[in-house]
């Protein structure tokens, strides 16, 4: 794991609970911190170079997230990615993006097009680089100027609370950079149809593209227990 990146830097206007708290959040989601890995308050109080009550408060949120679990004579480890969670978490992204191209067709603006447009063209800028962080983040981008063209608050807010388990499964999902041009195909096409106010394509294509990432993830996550 990279301890060295964890360095917990003290800001001001931040408290220290929640400095620790998204140190190890980044550390789990980016698979530094392995799934089934044991936290222990000591050795990471001495990584980042703090006392254990930050640890300790930011175990509590990390667990509140789903991405610690403590377990009995280990205490706190970090939670597997299992396909049940997996799948529950996608079966209701996959309805809510379905949702979402379908309002974006028929309300999205010319410069939200635009907008669009150009993050295409980032993602497959971030693809050509090979670097995960930014790949990652300019999927999230993407998808985040689909869902604010719909206009519709409620919605937002719901996709805002599946937006953290979700980026734990994209970036498993871009760790096999074998996906990237699929990723970048499935993209264009999403935007051309919702560009055009092609409802019918772009709900059609917006399920495949959760379903794609459902098989390849599930695919990844047997592999590993091989």
């Amino acid at each position: 794991m990279a301890y060295q990146e964890m360095s917990a830097k003290v800001d001001e206007l931040i408290p220290l609970r929640d400095v620790v708290f998204k140190k190890l959040r980044r550390a789990i989601l980016l698979e530094e911190l392995k799934a089934g890995e044991r936290l222990t308050e000591i050795r990471l109080a001495d990584r980042l170079g703090v006392s254990r009550t930050p640890i300790r408060e930011a175990m509590r949120k990390l667990e509140l997230e789903g991405l610690v679990v403590m377990v009995p004579r280990r205490g706190a480890v970090v939670a597997k990615i299992s396909e049940k969670n997996l799948r529950d978490v996608l079966e209701i992204r996959r309805v809510l993006d379905m949702l979402c191209a379908r309002l974006a067709c028929e309300r999205m603006s010319e410069e939200a097009k635009e907008k669009l447009n150009t993050a295409c063209q980032d993602f497959e800028e971030a693809v050509k680089s090979g670097d995960l962080r930014d790949v990652a983040q300019k999927d999230v981008a993407l998808h985040n100027i689909i869902i604010e063209a719909t206009g519709n608050l409620t919605l937002q807010q719901m996709l805002d609370n599946l937006a953290e388990q979700m980026y734990r499964y994209r970036v498993k999902y871009l760790k096999d950079d074998s996906q990237y041009q699929t990723l970048s195909r499935e993209h264009r096409a999403i935007c051309k149809s919702i560009m055009s106010g092609d409802q019918e394509t772009a709900v059609r294509l917006a399920k495949e593209h959760i379903d794609n990432q459902e098989t390849a993830i599930i695919r990844q996550l047997r592999a590993e227990t091989v």
